[in-house]
């Protein structure tokens, strides 16, 4: 017989190499805010380490707030000089930033005075701020007799810009895909259910007029309604509600959002384009949303009434955010009355009188408002502050409020 030879060979296949990739990308959110400074003669002596500050504003996620020294931040300038300095006034830490602080040539000629940190970025990089109330700035920003003669004060004020750019820094992996998501659609499906009337099992009375809806929808948004349609004492008849104090037009765009999650189109609600008509169906919804338990509903509305502060509604705004516990509506109503061109107009409204007669502690909180903004708004660094300083021309200084 013969023999059968068999030949194998074991082939080794050469290593897999792969290669991934990430990026790393550092860029600046910039911002500014303008910061006017009237009655500049009659903060003069106020003392020296005392500043006024501006409002907060936001840049990057942060909140910034300008601080202006009219005798100087250090007792060994005498006086001489005005600080000037920007200030991180949120919780933060390590927050990377450049600055910019200008003093306004109110000329035309736009002579302006610049002391800046973006051109220096390359040579020295963003300055850090550590903590809440880290300050970069200027204790020597200008001689006061300079400034007093210059074109910079007009009309005894002053304007003063901030820039600020926060430094922000995210790496990026490879995506594997591409695929365009589309916005969420639930509350067009909802909506369009509202429209049909289709599966419709419970008739909303209000103001004479009828609403189709469902029982099922109006419990899910709503505590309020699942506890009359569903709850241990819901109403013997389920199938017909009734909605005393809420007129058919507000209850209309009420269950508008209730379906769609959006707030309609007021103005075209009511058949009318003045601010004044939307205004009143932002404030009675609001009072519908508070009635209902639809929290996003009520910061809807409060939001749009901030939007829409005026003369001849801010008292009856004012009024409403008392009765339904609208902090932030209630402090932007104060501010605005309290300023001197707006105080006397509001007083001679009719919803002053309403204020007046519904919410008489809010009377006494716009006094003392008005009382606060008539004073400078002055705040004396007190004792204690953790004060690490630059050299004494000011190029840098960081400051930690208690």
């Amino acid at each position: 017989m013969g023999t059968v030879r068999h030949n194998s060979a074991l082939e080794i296949s050469k290593p897999t190499s792969t290669t991934s990739t990430s990026t790393s990308r550092t860029e600046t959110i910039n911002g500014s805010h303008e910061f006017r400074i009237g009655g500049y003669s009659l903060s003069k002596g106020m003392g020296v380490g005392k500043y006024i500050a501006s409002d907060t504003f936001f840049v990057g996620g942060y909140a910034w707030a300008i601080y202006f020294y009219p005798d100087g931040k250090s007792p060994e300038d005498n006086a001489a000089y005005v600080s000037l300095f920007i200030a991180l006034a949120s919780e933060g830490t390590d927050v990377k930033a450049l600055f910019e602080l200008s003093l306004i040539d109110q000329s035309g000629k736009e002579n302006h005075k610049v002391h800046t940190h973006f051109g220096r970025a390359l040579e020295s990089g963003p300055y850090t701020l550590r903590y809440r109330g880290s300050m970069w700035g200027y204790k020597r920003f200008f001689k006061r007799t300079q400034l007093e003669t210059s074109d910079y004060l007009k009309d005894d004020s002053l304007l003063i810009r901030c820039c600020v750019g926060v430094v922000k820094s995210r790496t990026e992996g490879p995506k594997t895909y591409n695929i365009a998501l589309p916005p969420s659609d639930i509350g067009q499906h909802f909506g369009k259910l509202l429209e049909s009337g289709k599966g419709s099992d419970v008739h909303i009375e209000v103001d004479g007029e009828i609403f189709a809806a469902h029982k099922l929808v109006l419990a899910t948004r709503s505590p309020v309604f699942r506890a009359q349609l569903f709850g241990p004492m819901k109403d013997q008849n389920t199938r017909c509600i009734k909605v005393e104090d809420m007129e058919a037009p507000i209850f209309k765009a009420f269950l508008h959002f209730i379906y769609w999650d959006a707030l309609s189109d007021m103005e075209e609600l009511v058949g009318m384009n003045s601010k004044c008509s939307s205004t009143m169906m932002a404030q009675h919804l609001l009072a519908a949303a508070d009635r209902y338990a639809l929290e996003r509903l009520r910061m809807l509305c409060e939001a749009k009434l901030c939007e829409d502060i005026a003369i001849n509604t801010v008292a009856t705004t004012l009024a409403l955010a008392e009765q339904h516990q609208c902090l932030q509506l209630k402090a932007v109503c104060l501010k605005f009355i309290a300023l001197p061109e707006n105080l006397k107009a509001v007083m001679q409204t009719d919803g002053f009188e309403y204020l007046k007669e519904s919410c008489p502690p809010v009377i006494t909180e716009l006094l003392q408002y008005v009382a606060r903004m008539s004073e400078h708004s002055v705040m004396a660094s007190g004792h204690g502050n953790e004060i690490l300083d630059g050299d004494l021309n000011g190029r840098r200084v960081k400051q930690r409020i208690h």
